[in-house]
């Protein structure tokens, strides 16, 4: 008994060092529903595509940021699998299109704009997010995002497992989320009592698995958001606020990426303005983690 409980520790902690092993273990799960749910969800097949464009420029960006390091380190020191990982379920899951090679596409930008687009050593946009955003402005109706895709039972399971992972993460990033959600519910269900519309169409547009992935393991990566916590939560009711009115205006599908495309460049102005410890991915860093370009 005791050494059962012992080994479940050590399994708990070698998860908990890194708050990405909880996001992916929690995009899995979802990867799966969304695969044995719907008939038009992810499917093994997207999400090798996605893998070979997010690992493949993760590989070129790596080694390409190595080359111009005095002293030069080895040549894959911070090559970071995981990064490529999470953008590949986060784009599997979301994205919706006409051919496979735009499931490559979309992560392969994505994680290439993570290397060419920063500030201050912190990657600007979420890789996953400016993926999609941009293959769906570039292609219009050959990529689009399904905001349902899955039933009621799966989606509430999902938004379990999301909020499990966030809890249960070292990122600690339930603030950005509860502020995202809160702000962007809260103005959807106000402006239904304001013109008198049934509370059913408020409530489905808060029932969608692309707000869920959105909610929980999108707009809360810890490397494309605001440090200090007063701001994130400004960040947060910003982008909900813009997913809100492009909602109610242009009856955007894709809102809250779109918005958070759009003010991603206002993290960066946050951190300057009011600066607050970096977030690393793991406890402990060394001289080689403060390079990572994850």
């Amino acid at each position: 008994m005791n050494a059962s409980l012992a080994s479940a520790r050590s399994v708990f902690a070698l998860i908990n060092a890194d708050a990405r092993h909880w996001q992916i273990i929690a995009l899995a799960g979802l990867f799966l529903t969304s695969w044995m749910t719907s008939s038009f969800g992810a499917t093994p097949l997207t999400f090798t595509a996605a893998f070979l464009g997010a690992i493949t420029a993760q590989f070129l960006g790596t080694t390409l940021l190595n080359a111009f390091k005095s002293p030069r380190p080895d040549w894959l020191d911070g090559f970071e699998w995981k990064s490529a990982l999470i953008t590949t379920f986060g784009t599997t899951i979301l994205l919706r299109a006409t051919d496979l090679w735009i499931w490559f596409a979309a992560a392969f930008v994505g994680i290439s704009l993570k290397f060419l687009i920063r500030w201050r050593g912190k990657h600007i946009f979420n890789p996953a997010n400016i993926g999609i955003v941009v293959m769906l402005i570039w292609l219009g109706k050959s990529a689009w995002v399904s905001p349902g895709q899955w039933g009621q039972a799966p989606l509430v399971a999902g938004w379990a497992l999301g909020l499990a992972a966030l809890t249960l993460s070292s990122a600690k990033r339930l603030d950005i989320a509860f502020a995202f959600i809160g702000t962007f519910g809260g103005i959807l269900i106000l402006r239904a009592l304001w013109l008198g519309d049934p509370m059913a169409i408020p409530l489905h547009q808060l029932s969608t698995g692309s707000l869920l992935i959105f909610t929980m393991f999108m707009i809360t990566d810890p490397r494309s958001t605001p440090d200090r916590r007063a701001t994130r939560i400004f960040f947060a009711m910003c982008v909900a606020t813009l997913a809100a009115w492009y909602i109610i205006g242009p009856n955007q599908r894709a809102a809250p990426l779109m918005a958070l495309a759009l003010l991603s460049p206002l993290s960066p102005v946050l951190d300057f303005l009011f600066p607050a410890k970096r977030f690393q991915w793991r406890e402990t860093t060394s001289p080689k983690s403060q390079f990572s370009p994850a």
